[in-house]
């Protein structure tokens, strides 16, 4: 079997993560930037959903949600969490965990603003977690907040997106008869150097 180390080759894990991403994007039918975020609440009872990954920063993975949804609760009360990034096309995946914080700043008004009308005012409208008696009322809502915010509404202060800053990344692509290559990057803390690890399939 050949050696695929050029998949992982490079000393930066984030411009890796681009390089698979972009790739993804020629290949995959719907959402290349799609994770499965797992969280874990106040008991320690883990959590995971599929969140649309919206930028690979130099040093961190952005991602945008409701302030007041059951996600942000639990990013915000244990300031850790994973995620893992899949391409069936590609037969790849990246997984990544690390540290949390919030983007509730200019960067936050920049990505808002990009998002379709539509999009902004779901945001609006969307009490995310919170039950809801009908879809009737959602859409009621919905057309509340168009006539009330108009055709240029500012982000709602309860919502903007949050940063995670690994501590380790996880390169994995498919092998044949199940030798996977895999190839861990960890650090101790955020100001340490990363280390390189090939580790068994």
């Amino acid at each position: 079997m050949s050696d695929r180390s050029e998949l992982f080759s490079g000393d930066d894990p984030f411009e890796i993560a681009r390089t698979w991403l972009a790739e993804a994007e020629k290949t995959e039918p719907n959402d290349a930037n799609a994770i499965a975020l797992s969280t874990v609440d106040a008991e320690g009872m883990p959590n995971a959903r599929m969140v649309l990954l919206k930028e690979i920063e130099a040093a961190a993975f952005v991602f945008y949600t409701n302030y007041e949804s059951a996600k942000a609760n639990e990013l915000d009360q244990a300031e850790k969490a994973a995620f893992v990034m899949h391409w069936k096309s590609l037969r790849r995946q990246i997984r990544v965990r690390g540290h949390i914080s919030r983007e509730d700043g200019a960067q936050a008004d920049a990505y808002y603003q990009s998002r379709s009308l539509q999009s902004r005012l779901g945001a609006w409208a969307s009490h995310q977690s919170q039950p809801l008696s009908s879809r009737a009322a959602l859409m009621a809502e919905v057309a509340k907040v168009t006539a009330t915010k108009g055709p240029s509404p500012k982000r709602p202060p309860f919502w903007g997106g949050y940063r995670l800053v690994p501590t380790e990344i996880e390169f994995w692509a498919d092998g044949k008869f199940r030798l996977h290559d895999r190839f861990v990057w960890r650090r101790c803390d955020l100001a340490s150097r990363w280390s390189v690890t090939r580790i068994s399939p």
